[in-house]
């Protein structure tokens, strides 16, 4: 019992670890993807083109989420 426990957290620390947006945008960019995909909307380069830039863009909204001032 101790190893799955120590298995799900691991897993818990390697795919939300210390900001859990940014695991939340790339499984959500992964989620666009394959929808793309399936609905053949691009072709392998497109799927590419638009997976990086979705990642990218989902970093920096979280970026720009955690270094906004706090309201007081």
């Amino acid at each position: 019992m101790k190893f799955l426990k120590s298995f799900g957290q691991f897993w818990y620390d390697f795919i939300i670890g210390d900001d859990w947006k940014i695991g939340v945008a790339v499984l959500t960019a992964l989620v666009v993807l394959f929808v793309a995909m399936k609905a053949e909307l691009f072709g392998d380069t497109g799927l590419t083109l638009l997976g990086g830039a979705a990642v990218v863009v989902a970093f920096a909204i979280s970026l720009a989420i955690d270094v906004r001032p706090k309201k007081r």
